[in-house]
């Protein structure tokens, strides 16, 4: 086993100071018990922590690192920005450089808005969804994860479902009186929750292809079924791209399935890293936004301008070197090693995978839903986790998240990866 003593030193100090130790539930390791270890760097596909332990990283700080850790051309275009000043409160040129790069690439954005979080993008084009169409209900489905605002957790994904939280107290009953939930991949509540509240549903949010409780598929026919559902009873589709956009494809999910929605949510890789988000549309959509129109909107820190060189060039690098197909290619080498890696041991499991995203599951049947996710053994993924670790790879630290490849990791990364599986896997299974 490694030695983490200065990372568990670190976190009883940062248990005194922040409540848990962290500044965000997902880091503490509840999904797989133990104490979290502290990060000293990241380059490439790999992390260092405090003791000195390095890890190939499937984490990649959650998505946005689809270039790996300290990318050349992002380190140097954030130092150039830095130099200018790091915030200003007022316009810069690199807002429309990076708008322009993001309504290129994302076939449903004719305008985009520039925030801070992924949190922030989502809240704002559900008061967007429901200021253009003067409905107030909202759906969304069960384990889809929009961020922590109080409309959103409703039966949320990420760690509120690692952590065994389906909502939060302190969330007042009518902030989400008017959030209609329903299982993903099921055209069928969709339809009878829009049939059953005619002429109120503003808008239906979802993840094109959920991430926040382990990765989930959408059945064929599932995104263009509720395109047409939403189409015919005049509400508005969001897809959720903060995962997706940019990660399967540069256009995201809504390019990859040829599926357009209304309004999408972005975020994790537009910033490269730092922390950003972005919300956009149709034009007459996104015009009903301050100050064109009166559904208010605001930040300080929106368009960043460490932020925004930050995005132009990740994004810039993933049009001018588009890593899409070798990354399909490692991910599927990575996930059919897996595969074989289980069924060895003997291990129930089955592993869903798109582009650079999978979850190994350990659980026997599909995951097409959160009911289905939930039934995966938890227990045996912290197990599996730790044995991971034991072995130099570090994962997302929990069994309802999704892993990430990068363009860092290489052919030796993911055959050592899928030898230590191997072992690791056998570990467990005795």
């Amino acid at each position: 086993m490694p030695d983490h003593s200065r990372s568990i030193a670190a976190h009883d100090r940062a248990r005194l100071l922040i409540p848990g130790g962290v500044n965000s539930p997902a880091r503490a390791f509840g999904g797989v018990g133990g104490k979290p270890i502290t990060i000293a760097r990241g380059e490439g596909a790999y992390l260092w922590d405090i003791d000195g332990n390095r890890y190939i990283d499937y984490c990649g700080s959650w998505g946005p690192l689809i270039l790996g850790h300290c990318h050349p051309r992002m380190i140097e275009a954030v130092a150039k920005a830095l130099h200018h000043g790091s915030s200003f409160g007022a316009p810069t040129e690199m807002e429309s450089e990076l708008a322009e790069t993001v309504i290129r690439a994302v076939p449903s954005i004719e305008k985009v808005r520039f925030v801070s979080s992924g949190t922030e993008a989502a809240m704002s084009a559900i008061r967007l969804a429901r200021g253009f169409t003067g409905r107030d209900k909202i759906i969304k489905f069960a384990g889809c994860y929009h961020g922590h605002s109080d409309s959103m957790l409703v039966q949320a994904g990420s760690s509120a479902t690692t952590l065994g939280v389906p909502s939060s107290p302190g969330v007042p009953a009518g902030c989400t009186c008017d959030t209609i939930v329903v299982e993903f991949n099921d055209l069928a509540a969709v339809e009878h929750a829009l049939t059953a509240n005619a002429g109120q549903v503003a808008a239906v949010i979802l993840e094109p292809v959920v991430g926040n409780m382990g990765l989930v598929l959408p059945r064929d026919g599932f995104l263009a079924g509720l395109r047409t559902l939403t189409q015919s009873h005049g509400s508005l589709v969001i897809f959720d791209e903060v995962i997706t956009g940019f990660r399967v494809s540069l256009g995201g999910a809504q390019e990859y399935f040829g599926v357009t929605p209304d309004l999408t949510v972005l975020g994790k890789i537009i910033g490269g890293g730092l922390p950003v988000g972005a919300f956009g549309g149709r034009a007459d959509i996104m015009d009903k936004i301050m100050p064109v129109g009166p559904v208010f909107q605001a930040g300080t820190l929106s368009g960043n301008p460490l932020a925004m060189a930050s995005g132009v060039a990740t994004l810039s690098e993933l049009h001018d070197r588009s890593p899409y197909g070798r990354l399909e290619r490692l991910t599927t080498r990575l996930v059919r090693g897996l595969h074989e890696a289980a069924h060895d041991a003997g291990v129930a499991h089955t592993i869903p995978h798109l582009a650079s995203l999978f979850t190994l599951f350990f659980n026997p049947a599909p995951v097409s839903n959160y009911s289905d996710a939930k039934r995966s053994d938890a227990a045996a993924f912290g197990r599996f986790f730790w044995a991971m670790i034991e072995r130099g790879v570090y994962l997302p630290c929990s069994q309802f998240e999704a892993a990430f490849v990068s363009a860092a990791h290489s052919d030796a990364d993911i055959e050592y990866t899928i030898v230590a599986a191997r072992d690791a896997l056998k570990s467990i299974a005795k």
